[in-house]
């Protein structure tokens, strides 16, 4: 995996190439995963090292970005769902709910400032939250799925 910072009119990037395949890249810029086509694949040379896969440490001693509270009943796997997207960029001023949280159609998830104005982000359904992509500072793209509920 290589890992690069970027700074896009004064707005700090941290991203990442997961894998290539071919001409498609999975790359994670700020905690969220894309593919990316490329206009021509990368040649064998140029392309980075896999990864040896390691046994995942204990929770414990990781320090996760967004860490998911213990739901009391499971929650649908992470990624399921209705997944709530931004309708413009902007950058997310507040987070209303974190994974595990109950929410109805109608409420309010996400704040997201675009053009100096709050837009608030609502559930499209009720349901649990099921994963978080998101924090606030982040900067997001119309489209970006900010969260999933399940």
């Amino acid at each position: 995996m290589n890992k690069y910072q970027y700074k896009v009119q004064g707005v700090d990037y941290d991203v990442e190439i997961v894998d290539v395949e071919g001409n498609i890249a999975k790359v994670s810029v700020n905690g969220i995963p894309f593919e990316v086509e490329l206009k021509e694949p990368i040649k064998a040379s140029q392309m980075p090292k896999r990864p040896t896969v390691k046994p995942a440490a204990p929770a414990a001693a990781a320090a996760p970005v967004a860490a998911a509270p213990k739901a009391e009943k499971p929650a649908a796997a992470a990624g399921t769902g209705t997944k709530i997207k931004a309708p413009l960029p902007g950058t997310i001023t507040e987070m209303k709910v974190k994974v595990g949280d109950t929410v109805k159609n109608g409420d309010t998830v996400v704040v997201l400032e675009a053009m100096k104005m709050q837009n608030n982000i609502e559930a499209e359904c009720d349901g649990t939250v099921t994963s978080v992509l998101v924090n606030p500072g982040d900067t997001v793209m119309e489209g970006d799925t900010l969260i999933t509920i399940g």
